[in-house]
C-alpha cells in the first residue's frame, strides 16, 4: 500500500490557522493509518512525506518541515520499534540535513530486525529519480559486462534490484487524500498495476473509517492485470 498524504495545508487554510499546524495535524493522521494498517495486517505501508519537488515551497515552509520530521522520529520511534514495525527510508539523502540524516540511519538499525509491518518513509523522494538511479546502475552492469542486455529478465531483475523499494511486492493499493486525481511523481515503477483511490477527505483529517473505505473499495476491485475476466 502506498499513500500520499495531500491536504495539510488546505485543511490550516479552511481553518484560517498557519500552514505549519495542518503539518502538525497531519502527523497525527499518519499515527493513526500506521496503527489502523498494523491492525489490518498490511505487511508493507510506504508513505509519501516529502517529495523532491517539494524542495521549491518556500525556505521558511521547508525548514518547519524538517523540525517537524526530526521530531516526529525521535519522538515516534520507539514507539513503532516496540509494535514490532520495521522502518526504512527512500528517497535522495544528499539534499537532507545530517541530522536527520544521521537519525533515520539509527531509526533504521534500530529496527531492522523487526519482522512486523514494513514501513517506507518517502523523504526527498521522486518517482523519475528512483528510476533514473535504478537505470543507471543497469547501464554500468551492462559496461561491466555482468548482465547480458539481450536477456529481458536479467535486465529487469538487476534494474528492479536498485530501485528504492528492492525485494518489495509493486504498490497493490494506492491511496490519495485530497481531492487531486494524480500520482505525483511517486513510485512510478512499483504503481504499474495498482489501484488508485483517491478521496477528498483531507490529510488531517482522514481517519480509520476512512481507511476502511479505501480498503473496503479495494476488496471490491476486479484486478486482472492486462487479462480477461474470468
Amino acid at each position: 500500500m502506498a499513500v500520499i498524504m495531500d491536504g495539510n495545508g488546505r485543511w490550516a487554510r479552511e481553518r484560517h490557522l498557519p500552514r505549519s499546524l495542518g503539518h502538525q495535524r497531519g502527523r497525527r493522521a499518519v499515527r493513526r493509518l500506521i496503527e489502523s494498517a498494523r491492525r489490518a495486517n498490511i505487511s508493507v505501508l510506504t508513505l509519501f512525506a516529502f517529495s523532491s519537488e517539494n524542495w521549491t515551497r518556500p525556505v521558511e515552509e521547508v525548514d518547519a518541515l524538517m523540525r517537524l520530521f526530526s521530531y516526529a522520529l525521535e519522538r515516534d520511534i520507539n514507539e513503532l520499534h516496540a509494535n514490532g514495525i520495521r522502518v526504512q527510508f527512500i528517497g535522495d539523502r544528499t539534499r537532507l540535513p545530517q541530522g536527520i540524516c544521521h537519525s533515520m540511519t539509527q531509526a533504521e538499525e534500530l529496527t531492522s530486525a523487526n519482522d512486523g509491518m514494513h514501513l517506507m518513509i518517502a523523504v526527498s523522494y521522486g518517482g523519475q529519480w528512483d528510476i533514473l538511479q535504478a537505470a543507471t546502475h543497469l547501464a554500468r552492469s551492462a559496461v561491466q559486462g555482468t548482465v547480458n542486455l539481450d536477456d529481458e529478465t536479467a535486465v529487469r531483475a538487476c534494474f528492479e534490484a536498485n530501485l528504492s523499494t528492492a525485494d518489495h511486492p509493486p504498490v497493490d493499493l494506492f491511496i490519495r487524500t485530497g481531492g487531486e486525481q494524480r500520482i505525483s511523481n511517486f513510485l512510478l515503477w512499483q504503481s504499474a498495476y495498482a489501484e488508485l483511490y483517491f478521496t477528498s477527505c483531507l490529510w488531517p483529517s482522514f481517519t480509520d473509517k476512512d481507511f476502511k473505505e479505501a480498503l473496503n473499495w479495494f476488496a471490491a476491485r476486479q484486478r486482472r492485470f492486462g487479462g480477461v475476466e474470468e
